[in-house]
């Protein structure tokens, strides 16, 4: 629990017991109507975030969740990742929570299938199949069904009806009805069928036995479920890839010692060792050495910070120069890494999760059948045709009106349709993220390894009059290579690719913060900064000059070459735009999408790749923590916000955008942040994901539709007392075959650069 204005305090709730996403909205309703308290429930997280008044205990709150139907606790503290500790792994955690469900699941399913085929197969119906049937049913409708019976008694007590309801009432009609044909009717009868007759006539319903929808609305559901709570498990995924990017252990310097110690120990004040290749244990401050500080995976910039005596550097970063003696400043929840876990947990925290379909048509549809078939139930006993003709007219209503369609509307069609992505280099995520896609009218898109390759990449190499360039990469490749500098390593590699096997250096030495120099093939060669270049007395010539000016201007690094006492080339590094990202940007637009470019990096090099890709909105020169502000700032204008990106920096953006695409070339913080993840890492991906995401969500909405149209169609039927069992099972399969083929119509969508 946390303080925060005078006289209010914040705790975050572990809710238990949501099946969709209207438990979340009735738990933030009776949390809400409390005097002074303010709450968020996210189905997603299964997490309350409430804000409360002083004259209100936990206790209160828990109790208030409690009434509601569902369970609530303060989460418990972190545990410990140290190895071989004995406890339970995460995964081990979160299969074990999943496992009651798994169990349910199986069950239904191999209890469901013979009992739905000897229903809809006259030829596996033998002498005693009505009660074989039973025998398989009964657990699957009293065991599988059971978390959906428990959720429609905590929806009734509440006034309220979902997809849980419907469920529940539809199978329970179904067997308590079978239970009655089989023990008082005639369906018990041995020898008993169900021909493929589909005439309209009024029956006494004591021959009808519907133990195969029971089983099979069960049994898919249940899937379906399973399946998106598989999907559910992962929200939290983001905040944990966050936390292990920091460095696990630490050496401290105490009384002139090396103390290895695990980095939670760290004080404010500690100074510490940082080796080369070695993560920043936390915000510091450098007090000895300098180095170079790749920082590319925390704020998204690609050029490497140069740091020296009196810089500040930031935990998690990853130090490729020298040795660098830090003293921490900041540790434990203050650091910058911990805040941006903060902004990434508020952001989910306040992204509403997405109505799912079938409770939005359930809470209208269920109330009008059960009044239907009250209304039916009145109507035949007022005429005076007896109870049981009466009831099983109201009954037919409640059968008919539970599809089993609706059961495989949006696992078929997420199924098919996620298949195939999986296929182009898209996953999606699960069904709530299909809506968004919809809507969204503005793309933020991310730098560094979104539009561009996110490394540091050789451009172009401008050289002296009179000077070959494949000279001047032989040499200045051969020096680079002996550099663990990341700029050093994109020229080297640069060089490699253009001239082949580098030459070895004779000598060899490197000037912290200026650059390398040595002796290859019997030439002095010096590479780094003009400045470097100044110290030996060598000037830049005019159109050398000019070329360095040039590409800084642009926000390139321009390297200096020179040997034998003369400058002979300037070579231009930066982090290279994608080839397809102007073919991408122009998809996006296509689909009616405003690109706007976001990145940490100077405005000049922002503005620059903005042109040659084709984008007319930039915003530059943002730190990684205001990120998820300027998506607010865009969503307070009215805007529907996608957002694309791949670094750590990206991940709390993700999460607050309408839509987060993850580029599946970053890190796993982004790409558990997002709802949509590109695997080829190629940006005409995002336009594929947000059209293959709109063809998702029209066949689920059509799927839905005929769902339920083909059972409304027979509701008239019902009400009539005309129904027979053919009929039923008639509308039924022509609703799932439909759904399944509708469904199948996806694994037809192709890339468009395919």
């Amino acid at each position: 629990m946390t303080t925060t204005t005078p006289g209010t305090a914040q705790v975050e709730l572990a809710i238990g017991g949501m099946t969709c996403a209207s438990c979340a909205a009735r738990i933030e309703k009776k949390l809400n109507r409390m005097d002074g308290v303010e709450a968020t429930v996210n189905y997603a997280t299964e997490k309350a975030k409430v804000t409360f008044g002083a004259d209100i205990d936990v206790a209160d709150l828990i109790a208030t969740v409690e009434a509601t139907g569902y369970t609530a606790a303060e989460p418990a503290p972190p545990r410990s990742e140290t190895p071989g500790d004995g406890g339970p792994s995460d995964e081990e955690k979160a299969d074990e929570e999943l496992r009651p469900l798994r169990q349910r699941l199986v069950t239904a399913v191999s209890l469901a299938v013979p009992v739905i085929a000897m229903a809809m197969v006259p030829a596996l119906q033998i002498e005693y199949w009505q009660w074989l049937s039973l025998t398989l049913a009964a657990p699957v409708v009293v065991y599988a069904a059971w978390p959906f019976h428990k959720a429609a008694w905590t929806n009734a007590k509440h006034g309220a009806a979902t997809m849980d309801t419907l469920i529940s009432v539809g199978t329970i009609a179904a067997f308590l009805w079978s239970l009655w044909a089989l023990f008082f009717g005639t369906a018990g009868t041995p020898g008993m069928t169900h021909p493929f007759e589909f005439t309209i006539a009024r029956t006494d319903g004591a021959g009808n036995i519907y133990l195969e929808a029971a089983a099979g609305v069960t049994a898919f559901i249940l899937a379906g479920r399973y399946f998106e709570a598989r999907s559910k498990r992962k929200a939290g995924a983001a905040l944990k890839a966050l936390m292990q990017l920091g460095a696990k252990e630490v050496t401290v310097l105490r009384n002139g010692r090396e103390v290895t110690v695990p980095t939670a120990e760290l004080q404010v004040g500690d100074r510490f060792l940082v080796r080369p290749g070695e993560k920043i244990a936390t915000d510091g401050t450098v007090v000895e050495g300098s180095s170079a500080v790749d920082a590319s995976m925390l704020t998204g910039e690609s050029v490497p910070v140069e740091v020296g005596v009196g810089d500040s550097v930031t935990g998690a970063t990853l130090n490729a120069g020298g040795r660098l003696v830090v003293e921490a400043t900041r540790v434990g929840a203050d650091t910058q890494l911990a805040r941006m876990a903060k902004l990434v947990e508020d952001a989910q925290n306040g992204k509403a999760a997405a109505q799912r379909l079938a409770d939005r048509i359930s809470a209208v549809f269920v109330p009008v059948v059960i009044a239907l078939a009250l209304g039916t139930l009145g109507f035949w006993l007022g005429t005076g045709q007896g109870l049981t003709a009466a009831f099983t007219a109201a009954v037919a209503v409640l059968i008919i009106a539970c599809p089993c369609a609706l059961g495989l509307a949006t696992p078929t069609a997420l199924m098919v349709g996620t298949g195939r992505g999986a296929q182009l280099g898209i996953l999606i995520k699960g069904p709530e993220v299909l809506e968004t896609t919809r809507k969204v009218d503005t793309i933020v898109l991310d730098k560094t390894g979104t539009v561009t390759t996110g490394r540091m990449t050789l451009i172009t190499v401008h050289t002296a009059e009179g000077v070959d360039e494949k000279d001047v990469l032989r040499l200045a490749g051969a020096l680079e290579h002996s550099s663990e500098h990341p700029i050093a390593q994109a020229v080297a590699t640069g060089a490699a690719a253009r001239v082949g096997t580098l030459p070895t250096p004779e000598d060899f030495a490197n000037i912290p913060g200026l650059g390398v120099q040595g002796v290859v093939e019997g030439h002095a060669v010096l590479v780094g900064r003009e400045k470097l270049l100044d110290e030996w007395a060598m000037a830049l010539p005019a159109g050398l000059r000019s070329a360095k000016d040039t590409a800084e201007k642009a926000g390139k690094t321009a390297i200096a070459v020179a040997w034998d006492g003369r400058a002979r080339a300037v070579l231009e590094v930066a982090d290279a735009v994608k080839e397809t990202s102007p073919e991408a940007i122009r998809r996006l637009r296509a689909l009616g999408l405003t690109p706007i470019l976001l990145t940490g990096d100077n405005k000049a090099v922002a503005e620059a790749v903005a042109a040659e890709v084709g984008i007319d909105e930039v915003i530059a020169e943002v730190m990684p923590q205001d990120k998820v502000d300027v998506v607010k700032r865009l969503q307070a204008q009215g805007r529907s916000v996608a957002m694309v990106g791949d670094g750590v920096n990206d991940a709390a953006a993700l999460a607050q955008a309408d839509l987060g695409l993850a580029m599946g070339t970053g890190t796993d913080a982004a790409i558990e942040a997002g709802d949509l993840t590109l695997v080829r890492g190629d940006l005409r991906a995002a336009a594929d994901a947000i059209r293959l995401s709109r063809r998702t969500l029209g066949t689920i909405r059509s799927n839905l539709f005929w769902a339920f149209a083909y059972n409304v169609a027979a509701l008239p039927l019902a009400a009539a007392g005309l129904l027979n069992p053919m009929i039923a099972g008639a509308a039924m399969a022509f609703s799932s075959v439909f759904v399944v083929g509708n469904s199948l119509r996806l694994r037809g969508f192709q890339a468009a650069d395919r």
